[in-house]
């Protein structure tokens, strides 16, 4: 029987639910420092790089009909690409904790109840979806869509109708750094695109519209944390909400984009363990990394979460740079090796020099020269015998 394939609007309904979150919206508040037009200007640039990246990585995952963690293999090796599973599954596991208590810190706000019953309610929710499975999400995830976007509408008019006596416009964050923090969001979804592009019928377009659908919510979340701050005088969306008499359209917003956004990363979990133990079906995995989550929410303040972003930033950026250079540079599609240590040593070299670019305020973000230079170097590198054809370990 042949596996059912994904639509476009399949694809489109599942990064819209992505790009709707209280993680993003919290992100863009840091922006308001920068006033309105360098917020918004850094917030677009960023999002258009990192959608480039998201668009190329699926691109990858939907030719191959790979999961992002076994595209990964195509470049670093059988054992290299167990590495970043489990690197990603760790990351994964930290968005969904972050997630869950960004949601449930939120919806406690609204109705002054303990967090910890929100952070259950919104993991037995997020196990629903799992259970329910990606592919007979439609009519669910087009109801929930529709709500989310009317109530986002509302919270944006309440927003932008303010006095604009927030946050004054001063030096505490650089543009550079702003430019890198819009790019981190999309990048830290670069491991998990492909888990979605792989079972589309036109990955190459589903690829497009995910990365455009995305890239625009995304950009609407970070406008929104940027616009309360400035126009409201609140960080705090739940305040926000509150204030407004949107009590339980607010609770619609928070709970729902919170188990939308975050069911992704539990899900790409479950998917990206396969490739470390194949054995264990990832649906049981991701019902447990939301467990975990949400003993992780209940247990620990998690509520700065730039360091997180950059460190995404500097393990990602430079492992997409090498799959870009090997995929659609070098035309290689295969890879038998246990370890590939001439793309291992460069994406070794990318993510030290990620971390020293981080240290100097380069006004276009650490991202793009890290990339480039990794792509060049990955290109320039002459391949030795055994990686320029693929053979068996004996």
């Amino acid at each position: 029987m042949e596996e059912k394939k994904t639509t476009l609007l399949d694809n489109g309904l599942i990064w819209f639910g992505a790009g709707v979150s209280i993680a993003e919206i919290l992100t863009g508040t840091y922006f308001a420092s920068l006033g309105v037009e360098k917020a918004v200007l850094a917030i677009v640039l960023g999002h258009i790089v990192g959608c480039v990246l998201l668009f190329l990585a699926g691109v990858i995952g939907g030719k191959t009909g790979l999961s992002a963690m076994e595209t990964v293999k195509l470049s670093f090796g059988r054992y290299g690409g167990v590495f970043f599973a489990l690197l990603n599954v760790l990351q994964l596991l930290g968005w969904t904790a972050i997630m869950i208590y960004d949601g449930a810190l939120s919806s406690a706000e609204i109705f002054g109840t303990d967090p910890r019953i929100w952070a259950v309610v919104i993991g037995v929710l997020i196990v629903v979806w799992i259970l329910i499975g990606l592919k007979n999400l439609g009519k669910v995830n087009i109801v929930a869509m529709t709500a989310l976007f009317v109530l986002t509408i509302v919270l944006c008019v309440v927003i932008f109708s303010g006095n604009g006596a927030g946050v004054v416009a001063d030096d505490s964050l650089s543009f550079g750094a702003a430019l890198e923090l819009a790019v981190a969001m999309p990048l830290s979804w670069l491991p998990l695109i492909s888990d979605y592009t792989r079972t589309a019928a036109k990955p190459v377009k589903a690829s497009a519209v995910s990365a455009i659908v995305y890239g625009l919510v995304s950009c609407w979340m970070y406008a929104i944390g940027m616009g309360a701050a400035i126009f409201t005088a609140e960080s705090d969306i739940a305040a926000i909400l509150v204030k407004a008499g949107l009590g339980v359209a607010g609770l619609v917003i928070i709970v729902f984009s919170t188990v939308t956004t975050t069911f992704l990363d539990a899900l790409s979990a479950g998917i990206s363990s396969e490739s470390i133990v194949a054995r264990i079906p990832g649906r049981y995995v991701a019902i447990g990394v939301t467990v975990l989550g949400c003993i992780g929410a209940c247990i620990y303040p998690m509520d700065n979460i730039t360091d997180f972003l950059y460190l995404i930033g500097s393990v990602f950026a430079p492992m997409i740079a090498v799959q870009i250079a090997d995929y659609f540079i070098l035309k290689r599609t295969e890879n038998d090796h246990n370890f590939d240590i001439v793309n291992i040593i460069v994406w070794v070299v990318g993510f030290v020099l990620y971390r020293l670019l981080m240290q100097v305020d380069i006004p276009f973000g650490s991202t793009l020269p890290d990339m480039a230079a990794v792509i060049i170097l990955r290109v320039v590198i002459p391949v030795g015998k055994q990686n320029q054809k693929a053979s068996c370990p004996s």
